[in-house]
């Protein structure tokens, strides 16, 4: 094997040059190494945690009756689906599963995606192109960014749930086709996008509006439906995404709408037509997951408890729990360097709770992301709440500038 070249090294040291600079800047982001389900205790790098980390907001992730349907499925139709959607690699457990999610949303039909950031690009850069716009809030999920980069189309980002702004620019466009892009529920701040009124706005100026549920769908709405029950809205023109390795506890994702829209996804879709899909047994699963879902209402109703729990028991002075109603509940730290140190002492303590920086969060609101579940038990909730009290006392007590790096 020839060693590499004078200028190869050149290549690569720019590379280890930008890894320190991230570390220096507390941006560098590390792996775990999980070995155990996913859960509301877990073992991680060999060690056991209380974890607020996962997305599995309703603790379906290791439910029994998931785990005996895969093994089931897999028996019957193997474990890769061997070809693209277009030639046979769609299975009657696929179809079985679009259907089934069509109806329980309450949408004319849906579309199964390996994943959520394959359905965003492949439906923006699928129904929109270089004569027309896409309006964006500015604190969308970066897939959302991404498929409208992808499309060509003009790209127009406005303020936080700021209508007004995005009024503005609905007014001010001349383009052929106009599509409003938003989170339902944001998943860095927790709060619910002001979709009645983005519909209202899509109604009077001729717009789509695709709504990224991810973080409402099975938490959200009547029987879990998601955020469009949530906030009983119902229209031709909403697109709807929501994955399903979150509160649905498995992987993959799906787009429902109008039965043209669908078709018309089917046949250019990039994303859809040029992969090959998810295992035909993931599908099985996720059927049952989804019936699971749709009798949760016990667990939704635990998980509310929890949050009003948790916001209940904290006593903050310098750092800021945001105005969060659901599963995802963001305490803002400051700096990057302080949400690290903060959730280093939480892991020192035995509780797993994420550092978020930028760029998935603004610049100086770096923060823990505390992600609730109803497999959480009521002490496991009072255990954080407590444990973050007593650390922002504890930095208080040590330093007067916010910072528990001496902690």
């Amino acid at each position: 094997m020839l060693a590499p070249s004078n200028q190869e090294l050149s290549l690569f040291s720019g590379l280890q040059k930008e890894l320190i600079q991230r570390k220096t800047d507390g941006l560098l982001r590390q792996r775990r190494l999980l070995d155990s389900p996913q859960a509301e205790h877990i073992i991680a790098n060999d060690k056991h945690f209380l974890s607020f980390c996962s997305n599995d907001y309703l603790g379906l992730a290791n439910r029994p009756e998931l785990i005996a349907a895969m093994q089931k499925a897999a028996g019957d139709s193997g474990v890769g689906s061997g070809a693209s959607n277009l030639i046979t690699g769609h299975h009657r457990y696929h179809d079985a599963l679009e259907k089934q999610l069509a109806k329980f949303v309450d949408m004319p039909a849906a579309l199964l995606f390996s994943t959520g950031y394959m359905a965003n690009i492949g439906v923006i850069g699928a129904l929109m192109g270089r004569h027309d716009a896409i309006f964006a809030d500015k604190l969308n999920h970066a897939c959302l960014n991404e498929g409208a980069y992808l499309s060509r189309a003009a790209f127009h980002r406005f303020a936080h749930n700021d209508v007004i702004a995005l009024e503005k620019l609905l007014k001010e466009s001349t383009a052929q086709h106009k599509l409003i892009a938003a989170d339902a529920v944001f998943s860095m701040d927790g709060d619910i996008a002001p979709l009645a009124e983005y519909l209202a706005l899509c109604e009077q100026y001729d717009a789509y509006l695709y709504i990224d549920d991810a973080h409402g769908f099975g938490v959200l709405g009547e029987r879990g439906k998601g955020s469009l029950s949530h906030l009983n809205l119902k229209s031709p023109r909403i697109i709807m995404m929501a994955t399903l390795g979150k509160a649905a506890g498995v992987a993959g994702a799906f787009v429902a709408g109008e039965q043209v829209v669908i078709d018309y996804l089917i046949q250019k879709a990039n994303s859809y037509v040029y992969s090959t899909p998810a295992p035909p047994a993931l599908s099985a699963t996720l059927s049952a997951a989804v019936k699971l879902i749709e009798n949760g209402d016990d667990l939704r109703a635990h998980l509310r408890l929890l949050i009003a729990t948790f916001k209940a028991n904290l006593t903050l002075k310098n750092w800021q729990i945001l105005p969060s109603d659901t599963a995802v509940q963001p305490l803002i730290v400051g700096s990057n360097q302080a949400a690290l140190a903060l959730s280093e002492h939480l892991q020192a303590m035995g509780i797993l709770v994420p550092a978020i920086r930028p760029p998935t969060v603004p610049v100086n609101t770096a923060r823990l992301r505390i992600s609730l579940s109803a497999a959480h038990s009521v002490d496991d909730v009072l255990r954080l709440a407590k444990a973050i009290n007593d650390a922002e006392k504890m930095m208080i007590a040590n330093s007067a500038t916010t910072s528990l790096e001496t902690v």
